[in-house]
């Protein structure tokens, strides 16, 4: 199998030479060490030296005070650090209760600051024969508590629950726009999307089940509906304990849940593939939060062996949180890719 079919397969839930393997995004910090280590020059070499599947491509995104996408609603009052995202610093509507008042902000226009001819070489310069990933986020929720600032935001969802929702639905706006510029220029040569939202925490979710069934999931449908227009996968990501509503992502449509946070609560292997391995495939389960940092080669090694006999399928081995960062031994990457490829 090539990585593309490899990856089709794996998420499909059919047979396998081999599950599809996905490095993550490392950081420009751990990027530096996995080049010495590795001896490449830059991360295509990487990946093609330890046979890493996907081909991530983020979306294009050029404003005057973005440059990421994710970052591209500045909602903070005080100035943020470029390209970064501040949660729970005071929201631009943080003293709002009027929901008709939602466009007092400056909410950028996509089309200004995405470039079709961008986001076309972008994705043509994948190397032949792997899945292509758009990196699209279109993190609505979050966003949401940037907006008001996160305890501001989780206190309106219960007691101003319609303003709450004039700004993720205005949010949900701004990503259905980009998104779609994104998808026309690229038509045809992508073939999954990674979106999503961070709302588990190490031991639950950070909001009740019904309050994301309330406010996160329309958006979330949309952008599923969106994707799946024009025939791709979606991989939709959360950090933490999320259990009790894989089955709401399950039923919007989601075909494969990320990163499988290995030591949250209930979200062991064994478990997912129990009740949920009929319905809808993973990615992640290597821990990032202990083992790729403090243990050995060996012990990564046996956890993949580990997920690979409770994943034939079903499982895109990789580890579990999207961002590979400083502390993560090179060593321990070599070690997850190894053994990715060795038999059972």
């Amino acid at each position: 199998m090539d990585p593309k079919e490899r990856f089709f397969a794996t998420v499909e839930r059919r047979p396998v030479d081999r599950p599809a393997s996905w490095l993550g995004l490392p950081v420009p910090e751990a990027c530096e060490r996995l080049f010495a280590y590795f001896d490449v020059g830059d991360i295509d070499e990487l990946k093609l030296k330890i046979g890493d599947d996907i081909y991530p491509v983020e979306i294009p995104y050029d404003a005057p005070d973005s440059k990421a996408i994710y970052t591209a609603l500045q909602f903070a009052k005080k100035a943020n650090t470029p390209d970064q995202r501040t949660l729970t610093a005071p929201g631009f509507f943080e003293d709002y209760s009027d929901p008709s008042r939602v466009d007092d902000f400056d909410w950028p226009d996509p089309a200004k600051h995405i470039d079709p001819d961008r986001c076309r070489r972008a994705v043509e310069a994948a190397p032949p024969g792997h899945p292509i990933m758009g990196v699209l986020w279109s993190a609505h929720f979050q966003d949401a508590c940037s907006a008001f600032g996160m305890e501001t935001a989780l206190v309106k969802m219960l007691t101003e629950p319609e303003m709450f929702r004039a700004v993720i639905d205005r949010i949900t706006q701004f990503y259905l726009e980009a998104n779609e510029i994104f998808y026309s220029a690229t038509k045809g040569k992508l073939d999954a999307i990674l979106i999503g939202n961070d709302f588990g925490s190490q031991r639950g979710l950070m909001v009740s089940p019904d309050a994301i069934r309330e406010f996160v999931m329309p958006g979330t449908r949309k952008f599923i509906e969106q994707a799946k227009s024009y025939g791709l996968k979606v991989i939709y990501h959360s950090c933490g304990s999320i259990y009790p509503v894989i089955p709401d992502l399950i039923a919007a449509g989601v075909d494969v849940i990320h990163p499988i946070q290995a030591l949250a609560k209930d979200m062991e292997p064994e478990r997912l593939k129990r009740d949920f391995g009929d319905k809808v495939s993973f990615c992640g389960g290597v821990d990032a939060q202990w083992l790729l940092i403090n243990g050995t080669p060996k012990q990564v090694k046996d956890k993949v062996q580990e997920l690979k006999r409770i994943f034939p399928t079903g499982l895109i081995i990789s580890p579990s949180h999207e961002a590979i960062l400083p502390d993560v031994d090179p060593a321990n990457i070599e070690a997850l890719f190894e053994a990715v490829k060795e038999p059972v």
